[in-house]
């Protein structure tokens, strides 16, 4: 073999290339198999720059936007682009802030009154921005340079974030005249950033929306949300209030050892909305007897349920638990996902039968069978018997509760929805925020490898069908809720740090979860640690670390 040529497999294809050759250049021709434009590649099954070059004999998986890992470089130049766009459209001094996702978009908002016609003037823009292909390149700095460059510049939060970084010399990009620092890697040009649609919201707010992994068809229309941006808003209201607004914020407070206080803040705030909830749904209880309550994995349901039991005492009501998940069918009947294993995330893996029967015999005042669902035999077990009297209230917890097929025959004015949801509100800087999907795989990793002795790789490798269930049987319902509760803890990232951290470390570079694994890495390290020894025995984040009051 020449010594200046190695061997490069690409898709059960074996290629002799030069010695030198670019990713980017061997991506072309592989181009026409791909629906969207390769932005990354995974070598050797790490991911990689498109810029990088071939020294040695390897496997090269090329993706595009269709591909987790790659959807999100994506999304980091469709931000980096709007920033550009906006600056160079309206002057230096407008900036962007990325507060949440919204509609499988991103809720932004600029420090510059918007109307729809300056909107579409900002997508025109950024359309000849992609149109001109400019490079976004990388350049390696120290780390005082870097935080020299974002406070002249005046963005005061990514300067002071590099003070928690331990390396010496930082990576940013180079888009036009601006660099930027995104915490992850980018595409090598804006050609590839084609693919988005801007909404306008209000004043001063828009929707950047682009296609996702679970969008078979493209973008799809934009359909807002009202309660879970109201929530949003609100969380974040109040962050502002406590000037917590980003990360930089909390470690201060970690560093002034102030963070006691924000934890018994932050508990006392969260029991006080409870309550709240608590009042409400007293308020209701002649009409409606029932307490459907539902959300995503890891979000703090049980806990939760636990504590609103509490709370509706505290008004003089006797409420009664019962969870979905003791109406599993058998498991020879689990319904089967498209990889041909069970899928329990699905609706079909509820007796949903038996379930209305049994809910329908209890409001009447009947004294019914419940069963508890033995998961080591796969069976239900019919060992309880309950019954409602006419003062209590039922409280029904599960993944499923608030999909309209579940107690479909029972009036709605009887039943009362409450939506459960862990919306992060903290931000990492201007331009990233921190994923509330992040946040509940973070506690999930925690809790599976506490309570279930499961290895970081098994909850990663289960999390794509948990995303997936979540996409299909909870969040178009999310709406229907009559009401919404955060069970988010502005602190709680420095805390699953404490825990999290030794576990992602165990994951090998040969694991297939390795990249996830790095992610997550890179994404804690600028928290810095928070002791759990003030976090309250009856706490959410209890149900995730251990010592908490409730059984779970």
């Amino acid at each position: 073999m020449n010594m200046e040529s190695v061997k490069v497999t690409v898709n059960k294809n074996i290629l002799e290339v030069t010695r030198g050759t670019t990713l980017e250049e061997l991506s072309k021709l592989f181009q026409d198999d791909f629906k969207y434009e390769i932005i990354l590649a995974k070598v050797d099954g790490i991911y990689q720059e498109l810029t990088m070059t071939i020294q040695r004999d390897c496997t090269v998986e090329f993706l595009d936007l269709t591909e987790k890992g790659a959807n999100q470089v994506y999304l980091n130049g469709l931000i980096y682009l709007t920033m550009y766009a906006i600056k160079k459209l309206f002057g230096s001094q407008v900036e962007i802030k990325v507060n949440h996702s919204l509609d499988k978009g991103l809720y932004i908002e600029t420090n510059r009154r918007m109307n729809e016609e300056t909107l579409e003037k900002l997508e025109m823009e950024m359309r000849k921005i992609v149109a001109d292909d400019l490079p976004i390149s990388k350049v390696t700095v120290t780390r005082f340079d870097a935080m020299d460059y974002f406070e002249k510049t005046g963005d005061l939060v990514k300067r002071d974030i590099m003070t928690y970084l331990p390396s010496t010399h930082v990576n940013l990009y180079k888009l036009g005249p601006f660099y930027n620092y995104l915490y992850s890697q980018m595409p090598i040009d804006t050609k590839c950033l084609s693919h988005f649609e801007l909404t306008y919201l209000h004043r001063n707010g828009f929707v950047l929306r682009f296609p996702t992994i679970y969008m078979k068809e493209g973008i799809k229309p934009y359909e807002h949300r009202e309660k879970i941006f109201h929530l949003f808003k609100e969380s974040r209201d109040w962050a502002k209030l406590l000037h917590l607004e980003n990360v930089v914020d909390l470690n201060k407070k970690v560093s002034a050892s102030q963070i006691e206080e924000i934890i018994r803040i932050d508990e006392l705030v969260h029991n006080a909305k409870l309550l709240e909830l608590a009042k409400n749904i007293v308020m209701k209880k002649n009409e409606a007897k029932i307490v459907l309550l539902a959300g995503p994995s890891s979000t703090g349901k049980t806990t939760t349920t636990n504590k609103l039991v509490l709370c509706l005492k505290s008004f003089g009501c006797n409420p009664k638990m019962i969870s979905m998940d003791d109406y599993f069918v058998e498991r020879e009947d689990t319904p089967l996902g498209e990889d041909g294993t069970p899928d329990y995330e699905r609706l079909e893996s509820i007796d949903l039968e038996l379930f209305e029967k049994t809910i329908q015999k209890l409001i009447a005042g009947e004294e019914t069978q419940v069963p508890t669902f033995n998961f080591i035999v796969g069976k239900k077990e019919m060992k309880s018997k309950m019954q409602l009297e006419s003062d209590e209230i039922l409280l029904i917890e599960g993944i499923h509760a608030l999909n309209p097929k579940v107690l479909e025959h029972i009036p709605k004015e009887q039943k009362i929805k409450v939506y459960l949801s862990a919306l992060t509100e903290l931000n990492i800087d201007n331009h990233t925020r921190v994923s509330t999907t992040d946040n509940r795989l973070l506690r999930r990793i925690v809790r599976d490898n506490r309570t279930r002795g499961n290895s970081v790789e098994d909850t990663l490798e289960k999390w794509a069908q948990v995303r997936n269930g979540e996409e299909k049987y909870i969040f178009p319902y999310q709406d229907d809720a009559d009401y919404t509760y955060n069970t988010a803890m502005l602190y709680e990232l420095g805390v699953l740090k404490t825990y999290v951290e030794p576990l992602l470390y165990s994951v090998s570079p040969e694991s297939p979860c390795y990249n996830e694994a790095l992610r997550l890495i890179n994404f804690l390290r600028i928290f810095l640690p928070i002791p759990s020894e003030s976090i309250p025995e009856d706490s959410i984040l209890r149900e995730f670390i251990g010592g908490g009051c409730f059984k779970i």
